[in-house]
């Protein structure tokens, strides 16, 4: 005969009055020392049996048996082998092949033989019922705890487990911690905080998890919205009223979720033309831009563009904002300095004429000669424009399309602009 020692504790608390493994393999080691019974092999993990076929060591075992490196097993009794039907039926399955003769447990021998393979059944089949009749019994007790008003799992964040006989028995305010979490309440509801800025604010109140950690941005808007925290939670499917002192109110809650909701943003919407030709003077990020809306007395709404540091580098850069109004007027004082491809916006330029001459013939055609007397100024004007050197038509397409163009237009000339350029203080500055 050669044996495997098995020894098994399962890591989940419904196994905590069972043995430890250095206590299994001294008791059997000494069991094999005065039976003189060869041990070629030992085998422990640290596992759960409920479940089938979701144990590593024990899987190992069945192919050592079936491989024929042994044919018995000694262990501390039979829950240690299983705990469900599944791996029973291998281990019954492999002794019915002759391939495994004997189980030795502290007290009992289990041979290929019918009467003590039914009671080897039979006693797994009883450590099974066991394990069942625990998770009702555990299932039972947590819905006794809800209907107490007891939330059965750790309290969160601002509260304490009291425990008792190793069982949540109450949940109290925590001192310490609970004026922070109210606070972190009220910043959002009164003051529309957003997650970020919680977060910088929690720092520097040195606010810790109870593992001594920052809080996650996820974890804070976690925090935000659990309802325990105004007096009631939700276990399973159903909602329970907690016994528990409520640290804000239902009220106060609402607000809070109201402001969490925010608009899904509509990425490429909006173009922001100068964006990839300048950097922030400060930390050296890249420039953002955002709309924002200004309502005058008489009720219109305006529309202004600022454009500001993305903070990506630097999340407490200090430069300050500057409309895009400023900036466009910036860019047209620096015009002397600036590098432009000449070819590209020369192009956009015979582009723009054609497109002017195509709208121009389509208008004589409509109206006739009509159109031939009203535009003289027009043509004055334009014949002016091309007695100019190429150089200079350029810059003047240039600064047209920067000032009156649309923000698609004013993307395309910009592609077309060479320098790069530097906004530290509201100033534009040419980077060298």
């Amino acid at each position: 005969m050669r044996y495997c020692l098995y020894a098994r504790k399962s890591s989940e608390s419904d196994e905590k009055q069972a043995m430890s493994i250095d206590s299994q393999l001294h008791e059997m080691s000494e069991l094999a020392k005065r039976e003189h019974i060869k041990v070629v092999d030992i085998i422990t993990e640290s596992h759960s049996a409920k479940e089938t076929g979701q144990r590593p060591q024990f899987n190992l075992m069945v192919e050592g048996i079936s491989s024929g490196k042994y044919n018995g097993i000694v262990t501390w009794a039979p829950d240690r082998i299983s705990r469900n039907a599944g791996d029973l039926g291998r281990i019954v399955d492999l002794m019915d092949q002759g391939k495994l003769s004997l189980i030795r447990t502290h007290s009992q021998i289990f041979t290929n033989n019918p009467n003590e393979k039914f009671l080897l059944m039979i006693l797994c089949s009883q450590a099974k019922l066991e394990n069942d009749n625990r998770g009702i019994n555990v299932k039972r007790g947590h819905r006794s705890k809800c209907q107490a008003g007891i939330r059965p799992t750790m309290a969160p964040l601002g509260y304490l487990n009291m425990m008792k006989s190793n069982r949540i028995s109450s949940v109290i305010v925590d001192p310490e911690k609970s004026p922070i979490i109210k606070q972190m309440f009220m910043h959002v509801a009164e003051k529309g905080l957003s997650g970020r800025a919680i977060r910088k604010w929690l720092r520097m109140m040195d606010f810790k998890s109870r593992s001594g950690k920052d809080l996650s941005l996820s974890r804070i808007y976690e925090t935000l919205k659990n309802p325990f925290y105004y007096g009631e939670f939700r276990f399973g499917n159903k909602w329970y009223k907690g016994t528990h002192e409520p640290l804000i109110t239902k009220q106060v809650f609402d607000k809070v979720q109201i402001r969490l909701q925010t608009t899904p943003k509509q990425w490429n919407k909006q173009l922001y033309p100068f964006k990839k030709i300048c950097k922030c003077g400060s930390c050296g990020g890249n420039i953002t831009a955002e709309m924002k809306y200004r309502v005058i007395k008489n009720g219109d709404v305006h529309p202004h563009i600022y454009y500001h540091c993305s903070r990506i580098k630097d999340y407490d850069c200090p430069e300050p904002y500057i409309t895009e109004t400023e900036l466009i007027r910036q860019i047209v004082a620096l015009m002397p300095q600036i590098k432009l491809d000449k070819e590209y916006l020369w192009n956009l330029f015979q582009d723009e004429i054609k497109r002017l001459d195509h709208l121009q013939q389509i208008m004589q055609r409509k109206n006739g000669e009509a159109f031939e007397t009203t535009p003289h100024r027009n043509n004055a004007k334009i014949a002016k424009v091309i007695n100019q050197t190429e150089s200079e038509m350029i810059k003047d397409y240039f600064l047209h399309i920067l000032q009156y163009g649309t923000p698609e237009e004013r993307q395309n000339v910009l592609t077309g602009v060479k320098t790069l350029f530097i906004l530290k203080e509201r100033e534009l500055r040419i980077k060298y």
